[in-house]
């Protein structure tokens, strides 16, 4: 402002004046501060910019066309104005002219990901999904470990009837994300519309990985609800009683009072999955890739606390499934 009181035609006080405004969300004083810088140095990209975006966010969508148009004509490569375009004759819902300027876009940006999205979606909404497979097969070479864009080609193969082709593409999905639940629920519906035994296969494969993610995010939960009980203890954690759900750590080995409390949690647990040779349900605990842990050597002292526990515990008989 003060650069402004003493030479109103200031160019960098107006332009950094236009852009605190807009900032603080005062976009007709920021129009404003841009209007008369374009009546000083008319046709200048950053401030027909400024000039458009701010026309959109005080909702004139036509006159930010306009702004974006006369900037496209000064730089008319520039793939960001062009999906700018593309983005607000979406909005309109003039869907012709938002393909035109997403499409040039793609011309001179072809590995920008919204815009791969964009054209994907616009030929699936025109019920012609075969051509958005180049689109999709794009973004999956851009983003390899990302099993979305991969489910797209599948979807698009299976809407366009090529079940086998699609079916190919969930088995090769499954097998690069095996607990991906949705590649899992398309691989039962297809084999079930082509009348595979394969999809009672995937189902049982399918009711294994949802206990496996409910086993995990109730061991996240019940962690960082201890680490929370824990840190609003500053007196140490007091000894967890037999009805304690989520023990306490005392040390690198747990006391038997802990075991125990483990024990009676998933004794008595209703909703915790526990396989049993018994019954026909699916394990779905965790198996470690890279095999078990290395047996670590043990002290005098830790067999004689190891003997303790043994003789707190009495006959009871331990699983593998029931430790912690």
């Amino acid at each position: 402002n003060l650069a402004l009181e003493s030479d109103a035609s200031c160019i960098e006080a107006l332009y950094n004046l236009g852009l605190v405004n807009k900032q603080l969300g005062m976009f007709e004083d920021a129009l404003d501060c841009f209007l008369k810088l374009h009546a000083i140095i008319s046709h200048h990209p950053q401030v027909l910019y400024q000039l458009g975006h701010l026309h959109e966010l005080v909702g004139d969508l036509d006159q930010a066309v306009e702004w974006f148009l006369q900037l496209l004509g000064i730089i008319p490569s520039d793939p960001g104005v062009l999906r700018k375009l593309g983005e607000l004759f979406d909005n309109e819902n003039d869907k012709q002219q938002a393909f035109h300027y997403h499409y040039e876009s793609y011309r001179y940006f072809p590995s920008h990901l919204p815009v791969l999205d964009w054209l994907g979606s616009y030929f699936v909404g025109l019920q012609v999904p075969e051509k958005a497979i180049a689109f999709y097969e794009k973004a999956a070479l851009m983003q390899p470990n990302e099993a979305k864009w991969r489910l797209l080609i599948g979807s698009c193969h299976r809407r366009s009837g090529n079940y086998q082709l699609a079916l190919k593409t969930y088995k090769d999905i499954h097998n690069m994300f095996p607990e991906n639940i949705e590649c899992l629920k398309f691989l039962i519906r297809i084999c079930s519309d082509l009348g595979l035994k394969e999809a009672s296969e995937y189902a049982l494969k399918l009711k294994k990985a949802e206990k496996a993610k409910e086993l995990r995010e109730r061991v996240s939960s019940s962690q960082s609800g201890s680490r929370r009980s824990s840190g609003r203890s500053s007196q140490g954690v007091p000894s967890p009683s037999l009805g304690d759900t989520t023990p306490p750590v005392h040390g690198l080995r747990p006391n038997p009072a802990s075991r125990l409390s483990k024990m009676s949690f998933l004794e008595n647990s209703s909703d915790v999955y526990i396989h049993s040779p018994q019954t026909n349900e699916i394990d779905a605990g965790y198996s470690d890739p890279l095999g078990g842990p290395q047996e670590r050597p043990r002290t005098a002292a830790g067999l004689r606390s190891r003997s303790r526990i043994d003789d707190d515990f009495g006959d009871e008989e331990l699983t593998e499934d029931l430790l912690p």
